[in-house]
C-alpha cells in the first residue's frame, strides 16, 4: 500500500501495533565490521543515493513508508542501523554522535558512495548534521529532522500517549532484532547519557557548515523547542526553515505523505 494511501497515525496506535510498513527486498544487506561494532545496512534502488539515519532507540524499519516514495522518485536509498540499535552491535563504550557518524562513513566506503544526501530523524538527525559538518565532500545535504546541535535546544521531557506507544514499539523491536535482545534498558541508559550531554555544537561551529541543509520542525514537537529550529536555521549558512503542521516528533509515521513530499522537494532542490 502507498503511504499516501494511508490514514493518519497521530496518535501512533497502528505504528504500536503493527510497526511502520515492511521495507521491500532490498538489492544488497549486510554488515560492517567498524570501531568495535558490526553495522548493518541495507540499499535499494538505483540513482542519486539518499542515506536514512533513524532516530534514538529506533531502527531502520522506522522508514518503511518512506523508502517506497523515495525508490518511486528514482533515488538509491540506504538505511543504515545505528551502532547498537536494530541489528547493529556495539562495543562498551559511550554512545558517541561522532562515532555513529564515523560508521555512516564506513557503510557508505563500503557500498563505494562517494556523496549522499543524508536524510535524519532525531538522533540520526545530529549525526548527519556532524557529517555535514566533519565530511561535507561526502555529503550533498542534510534534511535534519527534529534534532538539537546542543542540548539547551531539547524541552523538559513530558510523557504523552505518543511517546509511550513509540518507546512500546521500539521495546518490541529491540527483542526481536538485537544481537543482545535482553539488554535494552542498559541500551535506553546509555543513549539518554549521550542525548542530556550531546552535541554541543557552538553558534560558530554551525557557521562554518557550507552544505545544503534544510531546519524540518514540526508544529507539535515533543522534544525539540521552535526557537532551537529558528536559531540552526539561522546560524547554519544558507539553510532553510521548513515547519509542518499538525504532527510531532513522529512525523514520518504519523503523516507520510506530507513527510514524504518536503524531502522530495529538498533532494529536488539540492540536485539543481
Amino acid at each position: 500500500m502507498e503511504p499516501s494511501t494511508h490514514p493518519h497515525d497521530d496518535d501512533l496506535e497502528r505504528f504500536e501495533a503493527h510497526g511502520a510498513a515492511p521495507l521491500p527486498v532490498p538489492s544488497d544487506e549486510g554488515y560492517v565490521e567498524h570501531e568495535g561494532a558490526r553495522i548493518w545496512y541495507a540499499s535499494y534502488g538505483a540513482g542519486a543515493p539518499v542515506i536514512l539515519l533513524h532516530g534514538g532507540l529506533g531502527h531502520s524499519g522506522n522508514w518503511g513508508y518512506q523508502v517506497p516514495a523515495l525508490l518511486d522518485a528514482g533515488r538509491r536509498v540506504v538505511v543504515v542501523d545505528s551502532r547498537g540499535h536494530g541489528r547493529s552491535t556495539r562495543d562498551a563504550r559511550p554512545y558517541r554522535y561522532e562515532l555513529m557518524a564515523s560508521d555512516v562513513l564506513a557503510v557508505m566506503d563500503t557500498l563505494q558512495l562517494e556523496r549522499a544526501a543524508l536524510v535524519g530523524w532525531s538522533d540520526g538527525a545530529c549525526v548527519a548534521m556532524v557529517l555535514g559538518a566533519t565530511a561535507a565532500e561526502r555529503v550533498a545535504g542534510v534534511f535534519f529532522f527534529g534534532c538539537n546541535m546542543d542540548p539547551s535546544g531539547t524541552r523538559p521531557f513530558v510523557p504523552t500517549p505518543a511517546i509511550e506507544r513509540c518507546f512500546s514499539r521500539h521495546a518490541k523491536d529491540y527483542a526481536q532484532l538485537s544481537a543482545t535482545p535482553d539488554d535494552f534498558e542498559a541500551f535506553v541508559g546509555a543513549v539518554s547519557t549521550m542525548m542530556k550531554t550531546e552535541p554541543n555544537y557552538s553558534a560558530g561551529d554551525l557557521a562554518q557548515i557550507r552544505v545544503p541543509v534544510a531546519i524540518v520542525q514540526s508544529e507539535h514537537d515533543e522534544f525539540i523547542k521552535p526557537e532551537h529550529a529558528d536559531y540552526l536555521a539561522r546560524s547554519i549558512p544558507g539553510a532553510e526553515l521548513i515547519l509542518l503542521p499538525g504532527v510531532s516528533h513522529f512525523a514520518p509515521l504519523q503523516r507520510p505523505a506530507q513527510f514524504n513530499r518536503v524531502v522530495l522537494d529538498f533532494l529536488r532542490r539540492i540536485a539543481d
